[in-house]
């Protein structure tokens, strides 16, 4: 397949990258080349630029949502283009972000046992925890560029498409462009820090397997699941321990002053995913027999 190939060519120059003993950065610098090589990688970004696209394009094919139907601020599009940005994200976190994340972290190390490189990268110099951590690198370029497709193409088709100016905020208070781009450049930050629990599990779950599509659905379903789990009353106390919690925690963001509460509640809660299941994936991958 000629995807194959591309991947196979692309795992022979982190091998060779490695060999050479370029160290830590050559070695992630080929493997974000290899990433972001991959036709998959662009359709998924493509993809997900899509969303604040259609949005865009309903609301003048259509004209402006009911207030209080559909996503929060639907109604405010057509006021302030600005709006379809984070409508983009609140559409995007539930579903079609964790399935592209779970794709990228679940290829991560499955990928490389698949295409028979693994074997390559561990006979070079690499070392085993280095590559782990420059696996999950990868993985979490991939959050950064996925969220600021969403974000950056929404606010761009925004623009062109409907008014832009000041922006009224949730707390009743009236910013100026400049701050309302700030905001949503950190409820990007705000997103793209949620998914990097997630982007743990995916690692680790991809040490367990050399089937990577077992390890991406597994990853996306483990999203899916959290989120049935973080809806239902009944399991309250299990909520604040659930890595999607947070994820559509950043109305704070579009407040005045900004709180910025549930992003480090959020921040810490990915941090713990990120050391426990990183810990996991160095323990299981220490330990494995790689024969391809």
């Amino acid at each position: 397949m000629p995807g194959e190939t591309v991947e196979a060519s692309a795992g022979s120059v982190a091998t060779r990258d490695a060999r050479t003993g370029g160290g830590t950065a050559w070695l992630l610098g080929s493997e974000l080349l290899t990433l972001f090589r991959r036709r998959r990688t662009w359709a998924m970004l493509g993809a997900l630029a899509l969303i604040p696209i259609l949005i865009a394009v309903a609301i003048i094919i259509a004209g402006p949502a009911p207030t209080g139907r559909g996503p929060a601020f639907l109604s405010e599009i057509t006021n302030n283009g600005l709006f379809v940005g984070v409508t983009a994200i609140l559409v995007a976190i539930p579903l079609f972000l964790p399935l592209t994340i779970g794709v990228v972290a679940g290829d991560t190390i499955a990928g490389e046992a698949s295409h028979g490189t693994l074997r390559y990268l561990l006979i070079a110099p690499a070392g085993r925890i280095r590559l782990l951590l420059v696996k999950y690198a990868g993985a979490a370029a991939f959050c950064v560029a996925g969220t600021l497709t969403v974000v950056v193409v929404g606010t761009l088709v925004g623009w062109l498409l409907f008014p832009i100016g000041p922006v009224t905020l949730l707390s009743g208070a009236t910013v100026s462009v400049g701050d309302a781009l700030v905001r949503l450049l950190a409820i990007a930050a705000f997103v793209t820090v949620s998914l990097l629990g997630m982007s743990a599990i995916g690692l680790f779950l991809s040490t367990l397997t050399t089937v990577p599509v077992g390890a991406m659905a597994a990853t996306a379903i483990l999203a899916v699941v959290s989120q049935i789990l973080d809806a239902l009353p009944q399991l309250e106390w299990l909520h604040p321990w659930l890595f999607t919690h947070y994820w559509l925690g950043f109305a704070d963001l579009l407040r005045e002053p900004m709180v910025w509460d549930n992003f480090i509640d959020n921040a810490v809660l990915q941090a713990g995913y990120l050391v426990v299941f990183g810990a996991l994936a160095i323990g299981r991958f220490l330990t494995k027999d790689v024969l391809s």
